[in-house]
């Protein structure tokens, strides 16, 4: 039914609140919050940039993904009032770079390659840091494709992102599954024109525009159900 099984990385593939024991280390009482923070502020950042000027060439506000990570942290500690020195810094960055996969994402990708069915990544991620995540969680031979938007230089939600796997691969829009925990990714993937799968883990409900995704499920493994 699909030649493509797209996944977005973090927060899907890989658990963005994995550093939140490491932050409560470094400020005893404050990691959850602290985690939840800095993605939301992460994700903000990524909109403002491509709100502001959603050109066609790339926002001229564009900053890769690993600089809006580092300057989201530093907001939240600030607002948070938590002294951020340079080590603490270089430490929580460091766990960012190799964040923890969720422990059922390997064995999935491994299923789906042997079903004879292509995978890739689409992410808001910079190649690099992609690279490096992809590779401490031993999925770079299960994924044929790791694709960025830095390419377009303009970050999910804007329809340019979803494009590149268009570009990247020979199949159409009704040939991909992508697969997202991110509600708001699902649904702009959906708009898009793309069949989604939502990995709704935390069993929250969906959003309340746009048309309900394809596919739900609580964990990764659920994707394989339905290929």
């Amino acid at each position: 039914m699909y030649k493509l099984i797209a996944f977005d990385a973090y927060g899907t593939l890989f658990d963005v609140y994995s550093m939140a024991q490491l932050a409560d280390d470094l400020f005893p009482g404050h990691g959850q919050q602290l985690a939840l923070m800095w993605r939301d502020r992460q994700i903000e950042y990524t909109r403002l940039v491509t709100m502001s000027d959603p050109s066609p060439s790339g926002s001229k506000y564009y900053l890769p993904f690993w600089e809006l990570t580092i300057r989201s942290l530093r907001y939240v500690c600030k607002r948070m009032g938590l002294l951020l020195t340079a080590e603490n810094e270089r430490l929580l960055m460091g766990q960012y770079a190799k964040l923890t996969g969720f422990e059922d994402g390997l064995q999935v990708l491994k299923t789906i390659k042997k079903r004879g069915i292509s995978t890739a990544i689409l992410s808001n991620g910079s190649r690099e840091m992609l690279a490096t995540v992809v590779q401490s969680n031993g999925m770079q031979p299960y994924l044929d494709r790791v694709v960025t938007i830095e390419d377009v230089r303009l970050f999910k939600t804007a329809p340019q992102a979803y494009e590149l796997l268009l570009k990247a691969f020979p199949v159409k829009k009704e040939e991909i599954l992508f697969v997202s925990s991110n509600a708001w990714d699902v649904l702009a993937a959906k708009w898009f024109g793309f069949d989604v799968f939502w990995v709704n883990r935390l069993g929250h409900p969906y959003e309340e525009i746009g048309d309900p995704p394809n596919y739900e499920g609580t964990s990764l493994s659920t994707v394989l159900d339905v290929i």
